[in-house]
């Protein structure tokens, strides 16, 4: 089969295949399921062994089994509601089978009398006597072969019956081309790998290899990590052969603000300065992201990276994004450049229309170094003289499209830096960040004070109010976290009103409360109050502004905490603790706790290394929600898991290195990408 018939039948259309009509079709559209690749790619979740064939004085209650019986009496009652029952016997003893929901007519055909025939199913035991319930299988003696196997389990979509479904892939398998291999040979032979097409009919048909560890399976999963990395590499090669202009600079003006801080920075930071300022003075483009913990000292490093740019003599802005985070973003830089006269300014959405205009038209001469804002700074309409440097304060995901448009922001000469506040294990960094160079600040300032990990049954809730009281009178401030009921807002809306009914009785006039579906300027507003000390206690949902920096706010509650994944308590446990004094984080929970639980409350309080809990998060819940904002279980991979593959990522890190250092032809991979719907991301790099 060449390859043009190879493409026309992997990605025709799922209706090209007979016994799929336009209603059928729209049940898999459901599912996702549109092209034949799609259907190959949905993999049985477990498999019925229906190998097990006896004979009648060998049954065994609860068992699947494969029998051959003769047909030897109808009992179809008048009444309705009454199932149909059939008597059968073979030489060693008898058993019924019993149909709901059936027609006599077609009872008749399937079973006639005095017939041999293949049934296949549950086997029950009612009144005395042995019976199966609606057989998953009825057939000719002949067939037998076809019943007494291993059949895979799909999950299915409404409107499509499991063996219905599984003829459509039955055939899809059947008609499975050959395909040429993209794999170096030694890797394959190494690695003990068959291939695509041997690899893709083994997952689908056989027990063992469901099996994440199968060599089958790891193929696959192999295919699909390295696709992955490889657009991702592809997209950082187009990235660094734009050329730019090296930032010249003698650090100066970063000396001078490191000599005026009031705290020393950590080794970690300074190595992170360190690949900075090499990325600043290179001909190719900076596109790096920042790796740290909540409290280890990003931002720091992101004003020591911009004074470098200024002083070369380009402009600096940072997006943050929220107006409440930009703005104490502008307000440490303010502070820290006081000295150093460092034209900053501040554009967000609630600014007046007169003063915008004049900030955009400094912006366009040049007389601004460095602009903080949200989103707004990068309007059409907002032209940069001379912009060298882009932060951005990522609190969210970008996927490749978006970082791509946002290189291309400043033009050729401006070097783009992310930061991300949330601990994430290697091989996830790699599947998400694998197009940028990955800094990583693993250690956190001494000046940071460590936060106390409490837990606490939730009846003991009255514990908590002297405590409450004290720290108030300490004038220190309470996040008061509600709990995780369901993903709806109502739910999670109704759980927090209720607690801050019940809380504001008690501290009148000094509770604040904050949810997800609260409008942008409402919640804003609470949060600015809270931040000026004019409400006490915050009573929140999770939506709790990762980012932001509450000084005075040195205890949080967190209600039925066995609820939430490990990172997750840790980036909640994070807004404490801030300021001069020690944080308490205080965990209620509700009846007894599952062993996953009390191992989740362990970890927690044994350790504040944002790293080490994310990778443990990982293991204990999968890699599917350990990141803030994939907290709904969204996952990046088809087939391959970071957790059981882990060793797969850097095979194919080795590989894509290899490809990358040889400046090798990628074109044999082409097919590869399009399976694992990489071509798109790939054209458009191309294309730019």
């Amino acid at each position: 089969m060449n390859i043009v018939k190879k493409k026309n039948y992997l990605f025709s259309s799922i209706s090209s295949l007979n016994g799929v009509g336009e209603k059928t079709s729209k049940y898999l559209k459901n599912k996702n399921i549109l092209t034949i690749n799609d259907l190959l790619w949905n993999f049985p979740y477990s498999y019925t062994d229906r190998t097990t064939s006896v004979e009648l004085d060998k049954l065994e209650v609860g068992k699947i089994l494969t029998i051959k019986v003769q047909v030897k009496k109808y009992n179809f009652p008048r009444i309705r509601n009454l199932p149909n029952k059939i008597k059968c016997k073979d030489n060693k003893g008898e058993i019924d089978l019993v149909f709901f929901n059936s027609r006599e007519g077609y009872l008749r055909k399937v079973l006639p009398l005095d017939e041999w025939v293949v049934i296949s199913g549950k086997v029950s035991f009612f009144k005395n006597r042995y019976q199966i319930t609606n057989p998953d299988y009825i057939t000719k003696i002949t067939n037998i072969d076809y019943v007494k196997k291993i059949i895979p389990k799909y999950s299915l979509t409404e409107g499509i019956t499991e063996k219905s479904y599984r003829k459509i892939v039955e055939q899809a398998l059947k008609n499975l081309p050959d395909l040429d291999e993209w794999h170096d040979q030694v890797l394959l032979r190494k690695m003990n790998f068959s291939n695509w097409k041997n690899s893709m009919l083994e997952v689908h048909n056989k027990d063992k290899n469901k099996d994440l560890n199968s060599v089958y399976y790891r193929r696959l999963a192999y295919d699909e990590i390295f696709s992955h990395l490889l657009s991702l590499s592809k997209n950082r090669k187009k990235i660094k052969k734009t050329k730019k202009k090296p930032k010249i600079f003698e650090r100066k003006l970063s000396n001078r603000l490191k000599n005026s801080l009031p705290f020393f920075l950590t080794d970690s930071q300074k190595k992170v300065i360190n690949e900075i300022d090499n990325d600043l003075i290179s001909k190719n483009r900076m596109f790096r992201i920042i790796q740290g913990d909540v409290g280890s000292g990003k931002t720091i490093v992101s004003l020591i990276a911009s004074a470098n740019v200024i002083e070369s003599g380009f402009q600096c802005a940072l997006m943050a994004p929220t107006e409440i985070l930009a703005k104490q973003h502008y307000k440490l830089a303010k502070k820290l450049f006081k000295n150093l006269k460092v034209k900053i300014e501040i554009l967000t959405s609630k600014i007046e229309n007169k003063l915008k205009k004049e900030l955009i038209e400094k912006l366009k001469k040049n007389q601004i170094d460095f602009i903080i804002g949200t989103h707004s700074l990068f309007q059409k309409k907002i032209d940069f003289k001379n912009l060298g440097l882009i932060i951005i304060d990522e609190q969210h995901k970008f996927g490749v499209k978006q970082r791509m448009d946002l290189a291309k922001k400043g033009g050729s000469d401006c070097d783009v830096l992310l930061m991300s506040a949330t601990p994430i294990p290697r091989t996830m960094m790699m599947s998400i960040y694998g197009d940028m160079d990955i800094s990583r600040i693993s250690e956190k300032p001494l000046s940071r004070k460590k936060i106390n990990t409490l837990s606490k049954p939730e009846e003991k809730i009255n514990e908590l109010w002297p405590f409450i009281k004290k720290q108030i009178s300490n004038k220190n401030q309470i996040f008061w976290v509600c709990p995780l009921i369901d993903e709806s807002k109502f739910l999670n809306y109704s759980s927090a009103l209720k607690r801050f009914e019940y809380i504001n009785k008690k501290f009148p006039k000094q509770t604040g409360l904050i949810y997800g579906s609260m409008k942008k300027e409402d919640k804003d507003k609470v949060l600015q109050e809270f931040l000026d000390k004019k409400i006490n206690i915050l009573i929140s949902t999770t939506v709790i502004e990762v980012g932001i920096d509450f000084p005075n706010a040195n205890l949080i509650i967190i209600e039925n905490a066995n609820k939430f994944g490990l990172a997750q308590l840790h980036q909640l446990r994070g807004r404490v603790g801030r300021g001069k004094k020690e944080g308490t984080c205080i965990l209620l929970f509700k009846g007894n706790l599952s062993k996953n639980a009390v191992e989740r409350i362990k970890i927690l309080k044994s350790t504040d290394d944002g790293f080490l809990i994310a990778d443990k998060d990982m293991k204990l819940r999968g890699y599917g929600d350990i990141i803030g904002f994939e907290q709904s279980g969204t996952k990046f991979f088809r087939v391959a898991d970071p957790i059981h593959h882990s060793d797969l990522f850097s095979i194919a890190e080795i590989e894509i290195k290899k490809i990358e250092n040889n400046e090798s032809n990628t074109s044999k991979f082409n097919f590869l990408l399009k399976l694992f719907d990489k071509a798109e991301v790939i054209n458009e790099i191309e294309l730019n």
